[in-house]
């Protein structure tokens, strides 16, 4: 086995690129540093290409540097178990889509606040990607939007969550040639959730690829920032739209019976919760199942809405 230390020591000085710095943050010696480095490449080769005012990484040395990463996840998934009894205490790790993702954080962050012996890891991630987090153990819990398959895999419904489609406040929609006057906000899911959502709304419409384009962005919690600028509409999940925080600049206009996606609720199955983690799941269910709107860093007030 590697000693822990000296991979500490390696991975501190691939992060700050400079030894005597690693030294201070570390408490040790330069020397001592060094030292701990000449070990390593002693086992593995030549980890570092030393420059006069910096350091660059070798092939050997970024897998030796993924390797601490590694021991370091593992590491903390030892103290996470070792703490499985308490449930004021621990990590909880969770991964999400995003839009789902904004409306818990904050939820996560006052529990947190409210036990500060707590840790909230939460990252936002697409389905894929959410199934292969918790599977390796990176993240104990887990939302996905399609139910999974994997036997390996505990899965149990969360929520529902509408999509809807958003326009600016001044805008009403009556008719397709509405949509094509205010323009589409594009984002990565924006096609797929569009063509869901308007095609009940204007059946045989000749699809949102004709509309004019008016902008596009990949984070999530920007989408609406146009919208609320009267750059276009959109069509996201309720829960992004709640989590917005200008909700007087925004309408959400009503396009009949509603296009609804389950969130499914994911953990390993060969394992119970942790503690914390049956506490953090049971307070987002109380939350999400009396929902009411919530801004991520500002209050809001319930979004207006134009019939159609």
């Amino acid at each position: 086995m590697v000693n822990p230390q000296w991979l500490k020591s390696f991975a501190t000085l691939a992060e700050l690129g400079n030894f005597t710095r690693t030294a201070d943050r570390l408490g040790l010696t330069q020397a001592a540093v060094s030292q701990h480095v000449k070990h390593l490449e002693e086992e593995f080769g030549p980890l570092l290409v030393r420059r006069p005012r910096a350091i660059e990484l070798t092939p050997a040395g970024h897998a030796v540097l993924a390797y601490c990463a590694e021991v370091e996840c593992a590491s903390r998934h030892l103290r996470s178990r070792l703490d499985d009894a308490d449930d004021d205490c621990g990590e909880i790790t969770l991964i999400t889509p995003g839009s789902i993702g904004l409306y818990l954080c904050p939820i996560l962050l006052d529990m947190q606040q409210a036990n500060p012996s707590m840790v909230v890891r939460h990252r936002f991630a697409p389905d894929p990607e959410v199934l292969e987090g918790v599977l390796q153990s990176h993240y104990e819990l887990g939302l996905v939007t399609l139910r999974p398959d994997d036997p390996r895999l505990a899965a149990t419904p969360f929520t529902q969550e509408p999509l809807e489609l958003v326009v600016p406040a001044g805008d009403d929609v009556y008719k397709w040639e509405d949509l094509k006057r205010i323009g589409y906000i594009d984002h990565p899911d924006g096609e797929a959730m569009s063509t869901r959502l308007l095609s009940r709304r204007f059946p045989g419409n000749p699809g949102v690829r004709s509309l004019p384009s008016h902008g596009c962005t990949n984070q999530i919690s920007l989408i609406l920032e146009y919208v609320a600028r009267g750059l276009g509409f959109t069509v996201i999940p309720q829960y992004a739209r709640q989590a917005f925080a200008s909700q007087d600049a925004i309408r959400v206009v009503d396009c009949g019976p509603p296009v609804v996606d389950t969130l499914w609720l994911i953990h390993r199955s060969e394992w119970a919760l942790s503690a914390r983690a049956q506490r953090a799941v049971a307070l987002l269910r109380e939350k999400v199942d009396a929902p009411r709107p919530r801004a991520f860093g500002g209050g809001l007030n319930t979004a207006k809405r134009a019939t159609a």
